[in-house]
């Protein structure tokens, strides 16, 4: 068995490859929720969401977001609708009382959905409609996960990291506390960041399923440290679970580079080094780590497999698992495979 901790798109485009080298059927997914907006009244799980997409085959690859070939006429009408009266179509959080009445899942992450600012494909908000109900029917996240893993044909264990509510929250350093959709949809990252909070983390709980695959070999794919795998890593017990266990990440850098999105701007703004060195630092845990074979950065504490990180397609992603499966296999979490190859 192996677990993956996914969030963004690092660790989803890894997973492409990964079926080459472990069986699915045997491999969990722990995927981050923070991330999570009930928009309209529907609840938003864009990180559950990418791996499920991806693994039943209908994600579209070049946003990494929603499904491929989608329609969004319900979308454009809600912007026309905003428009016309005049209502425009920026975030438009829910008062306070709102944000912590009602569905606890939903709370600290509230919109209206108004001029709804994130676009939301019609096949997609059939996902949002189905798995909100089925909260509303008094099923778990994780159980109505599930459900939607069986009717996609998934063949991981794709697995919300707790069944509890937990908001990535950005403090700008113009004194803004924003939900991390606003600053990545809405604003694109613009704002400059002073600190993340992951509200709600301290009381929220992984799950039982979660617990036990924490308990596997982990891997930790090239996804922001800060607002992917952070909320994961603020859970009461999981640093511990993973202390407890071999672990491997994937950089998401190339020394001071990184590959895409904003985990360099987010790093600097909760203070760590933006850079393979700073990412180290924020998984003390790890064991080992796959790196660049261009990356400068020297960790002698831990074991390093070196090769082309770059994930472009299912050859690349299979090569950086077989990356992951070396190093695991050095700190004892598993054997390499007959056909895996070196790279130094």
């Amino acid at each position: 068995m192996v677990t993956f901790l996914a969030g963004g798109t690092g660790t989803p485009k890894l997973l492409d490859g990964a079926a080459r080298v472990w069986d699915p059927v045997e491999t969990a997914v722990v995927a981050n929720t923070g991330d999570d907006v009930e928009l309209g009244g529907h609840l938003v799980c864009p990180d559950v969401d990418t791996v499920l997409f991806a693994g039943g085959g209908v994600l579209d690859r070049e946003t990494w977001w929603g499904i491929a070939d989608d329609t969004t006429a319900t979308h454009e009408e809600l912007r026309r609708l905003a428009d016309a009266a005049e209502l425009g179509s920026g975030p438009r959080y829910l008062g306070d009382e709102a944000q912590t009445a009602g569905r606890d899942i939903a709370r600290w992450r509230r919109f209206s959905g108004v001029g709804e600012f994130m676009e939301i494909g019609d096949r997609d908000r059939a996902v949002h409609v189905t798995r909100t109900s089925l909260l509303d029917e008094g099923r778990t996240l994780t159980e109505a996960v599930g459900s939607l893993a069986d009717a996609f044909d998934l063949e991981v264990d794709l697995l919300p990291m707790s069944d509890d509510p937990v908001a990535t929250l950005i403090h700008t350093e113009a004194g803004e506390t924003i939900h991390f959709q606003e600053y990545w949809v809405a604003r694109r990252a613009d704002p400059a960041v002073a600190d993340v909070e992951f509200r709600g983390a301290a009381d929220a709980e992984p799950t039982a399923a979660v617990e036990e695959a924490l308990a596997d070999p982990v891997v930790i794919g090239p996804s922001n440290p800060v607002t992917s795998v952070g909320p994961m890593l603020a859970l009461p017990g999981v640093e511990a679970a993973l202390s407890a266990t071999p672990v491997v990440a994937v950089s998401p850098f190339v020394g001071e580079e990184v590959f895409s999105g904003p985990a360099a701007d987010l790093m600097a703004g909760v203070g760590r080094d933006p850079s393979t060195a700073g990412v180290a630092d924020a998984y003390p845990f790890a064991d080992a780590f796959v790196l660049d074979e261009d990356d400068p950065t020297d960790l002698p504490d831990r074991h390093v497999e070196r090769t082309d990180t770059r994930i472009d397609d299912a050859d690349d992603a299979e090569r950086v698992s077989r990356a992951c499966e070396r190093a695991l296999a050095a700190v004892g979490g598993g054997e390499a495979g007959p056909d895996a190859e070196v790279v130094e």
